[in-house]
């Protein structure tokens, strides 16, 4: 006689059937009205406004400085959380727990704190302006605060993987002779690969939707620092809700294509990974 594995949950059909109810009222009715909402004024009306220039140049400075920024994050996160993780020092707990103040941290808040420590007579600001490089009211300002937000994801992502990553697999790739540097690039890296693409995906989908501290950083300069969420506020503001739809319609197009050409990577690089850790 077989006997059915008792499970907390209901069952299959039930708890699928409330997770698909629950992520349709939650995800896919907003995104859904998104669409409808740009398809009422026509597709030339929708044409005309992701086309202006004014549109064109937020979405480069949104896309382009989101990218910068989640390549930043790629980089520096990789590199604290290995600290984080290897090796043991005075703080190491503070430090930890700074990594998540973002995550905490109304992003209003942070856009004041950045403008005041970045402006001319800030802090950091005065030292940098000496030196000819001004931060505020540029885009090196809008890439510091899409760093700041963006940093937690990366961080996150990677220290658990790291943490269960045991150091059997460095000690013996260095008793066969591989130097530091090729057993990170060929033994550990290509495990850590995976969690460092879903860490920059969920930084750059993060920084493409920031609004609250890049404001206060950017000076909303037309054709320069202004980016696409802005736009999308200041349509709604003027009661032109096809106009902030199709602002927001090609931002999220956008997103979806890079989440899931990221997604289909991290399964083709797992199988490497996978094969690397037998």
């Amino acid at each position: 006689m077989r006997f059915r594995r008792s499970s907390i949950l209901p069952g299959f059909r039930p708890a699928f059937g409330f997770t698909i109810t629950y992520l349709g009222l939650i995800v896919l009715l907003p995104l859904s009205s998104i669409l409808f909402n740009s398809a009422t004024a026509g597709p030339r009306h929708m044409w005309e406004v992701v086309t202006h220039p004014r549109v064109l140049a937020a979405f480069r400075v949104s896309f382009g400085l989101s990218f910068a920024a989640a390549m930043l994050n790629g980089v520096f996160g990789f590199l604290l959380a290995w600290v984080l993780v290897r090796y043991e020092f005075a703080g190491k707990r503070l430090v930890d727990a700074l990594v998540d103040l973002p995550f905490a941290l109304p992003t209003a808040v942070a856009g004041i704190s950045l403008t005041a420590l970045y402006s001319e007579n800030g802090w950091l600001g005065g030292w940098l302006a000496a030196l000819g490089v001004r931060v505020a009211y540029t885009p090196l300002g809008i890439l510091a605060a899409l760093t700041f937000v963006g940093l937690p994801f990366v961080v996150r992502s990677v220290q658990p993987v790291l943490e269960d990553l045991e150091q059997e697999a460095e000690e013996a790739a260095a008793s066969l002779g591989a130097s530091r540097g090729q057993a990170f690039r060929r033994v550990v890296f290509p495990l850590l690969r995976p969690a460092l693409l879903t860490g920059f995906a969920l930084a750059f989908a993060r920084a493409l939707g920031e609004y609250g501290s890049v404001i206060f950083i950017s000076g909303n300069i037309p054709m320069r620092t202004e980016i696409a969420p802005l736009l999308i506020v200041s349509r709604l503001e003027q009661y032109d809700y096809a106009g902030a739809s199709a602002i927001a319609l090609v931002m999220l197009s956008a997103s979806f294509v890079l989440l899931l050409g990221l997604n289909l990577l991290q399964r083709r690089n797992r199988r490497p990974a996978e094969a690397v850790a037998k």
